[in-house]
């Protein structure tokens, strides 16, 4: 269970729009919004067991994508940020303020940043963060296409199959947290 996770998620949408656009002076388009947040779930997961902000996410062609933003993006809009419809299908993400930091620890914000400082440049494209999201998001190599993305599969080994002594730290936490929640 992830304390504040819809606001967590709110505040992380509303960060990628607004310091995405600070570095590119372009809005957020939503495959790069998909991606930021897939790449903060997946490395808080290896990193530390736990997916900062828990989306269940697809294996779409173009990469992970989180299920409730992509069902929801023809009318998604919160006090934070907007979609905004651009063309058939393509839509971008803008912030209406700034983000509550708060709800945050450090650990996240400074994945966030670098997830950021990474990715958003004046000449970044689509193709760019999809290709990096096929190649660093293990579970996601594993996942045949269009299916559900189990987090389970964003580590080298089966877990399940571990001896406990062989499990890392952040598997052992992955193990608890999934028994504590019923999975």
């Amino acid at each position: 269970m992830i304390l504040y996770q819809k606001e967590k998620r709110e505040n992380a949408i509303c960060f990628f729009a607004l310091n995405h656009k600070r570095k590119t002076r372009r809005d957020l388009p939503q495959t790069f919004l998909y991606k930021y947040l897939a790449f903060l779930d997946f490395n808080s997961v290896k990193d530390t067991g736990e997916p900062a902000l828990g989306f269940k996410y697809i294996a779409m062609e173009r990469g992970p994508v989180p299920r409730a933003l992509y069902n929801k993006r023809r009318d998604l809009e919160t006090d934070l940020y907007t979609f905004r419809n651009v063309e058939e299908d393509k839509y971008v993400i803008i912030a209406k303020k700034e983000p509550d930091l708060g709800y945050f620890c450090d650990y996240e914000i400074e994945q966030m940043e670098q997830l950021v400082d990474k990715f958003a440049h004046r000449f970044a494209t689509t193709e760019e963060i999809s290709e990096a999201s096929h190649r660093d998001i293990l579970a996601y190599k594993r996942t045949t296409r269009n299916k559900a993305i189990d987090y389970r599969l964003n580590f080298k080994d089966d877990i399940l199959q571990k001896n406990e002594e062989d499990l890392s730290p952040a598997e052992e936490h992955f193990l608890i947290s999934l028994a504590l929640n019923g999975s």
